[in-house]
């Protein structure tokens, strides 16, 4: 008998895949053009809180985060707080600094998914993953581009995919990796969609609407009689919300 989730694409995993996170910086934050830095913070933060929780290695790398370039955000080092973070003295392309390829080449996994605070410069480590065999997924959206957004953005897609990288979403990173896995029983929604709840617009109420069918609260009420009931004006008790 097939997997529910089996089909003929080898898809990321919790057990295949790594993530990279490159140079999200407070003072690089600033230089974002094609989104705001709240809404770029709110995506790399939804994609690391969700794939910390899903048990993947995250690796974390900041570039000269003593001087303008400033300090890892305060909102990763808070979630990831017992993870060491790679320190490049200045080399702009992450995997060439010997203690990030040493760290990724550790995970022992072929399969990365890196997101920059800036895609035209932290996403050109992609190309070098690629040609050292690696499957790369660069998440477009926990990446800026710096002036002038869009055509940064539309040069560095175009780039990076003739380079064999595969442009992917936080979101639809997110959701291949919870795939077909079990519910979360003790929050009432798959596993690790708290991030989804809480960094993807509308996803709240999407998984609220859930939350209120798994817990009941959606359900026929027992005073209902198909067919003979009629509306009267008048609600029953809603009693106390769990």
């Amino acid at each position: 008998m097939h997997s529910p989730n089996a089909g003929p694409h080898d898809a990321l995993t919790p057990e295949n895949a790594v993530v990279l996170l490159v140079d999200h910086q407070l003072g690089l934050m600033q230089l974002i053009d094609d989104m705001s830095p709240e809404t770029a913070k709110n995506n790399v933060l939804g994609l690391a809180r969700a794939t910390r929780t899903l048990g993947l290695p995250v690796l974390l790398t900041t570039n000269r985060d003593e001087g303008p370039n400033g300090p890892l955000l305060p909102e990763l080092a808070a979630l990831f707080h017992d993870s060491e973070v790679i320190r490049r003295p200045g080399v702009v392309n992450a995997y060439r600094w010997p203690a990030l390829r040493e760290a990724l080449e550790a995970t022992g996994r072929k399969k990365v998914v890196v997101a920059g605070v800036t895609d035209a410069t932290c996403l050109i480590a992609s190309v070098d993953l690629v040609q050292d065999g690696y499957e790369v997924h660069a998440v477009i959206d926990a990446s800026g581009t710096e002036a002038s957004g869009q055509t940064v953005r539309e040069t560095v897609v175009a780039n990076l995919s003739q380079a064999g990288v595969n442009i992917k979403t936080w979101f639809g990173v997110v959701a291949e990796l919870i795939a077909a896995r079990h519910r979360d029983e003790a929050q009432g929604r798959q596993v690790a969609t708290d991030a989804v709840h809480d960094h993807l617009p509308g996803g709240d109420l999407l998984l609220d609407t859930d939350m209120a069918h798994v817990t009941g609260r959606t359900a026929v009420p027992a005073w209902f009689e198909d067919g003979e009931s009629e509306p009267t004006g008048r609600t029953q008790a809603l009693g106390p919300q769990k």
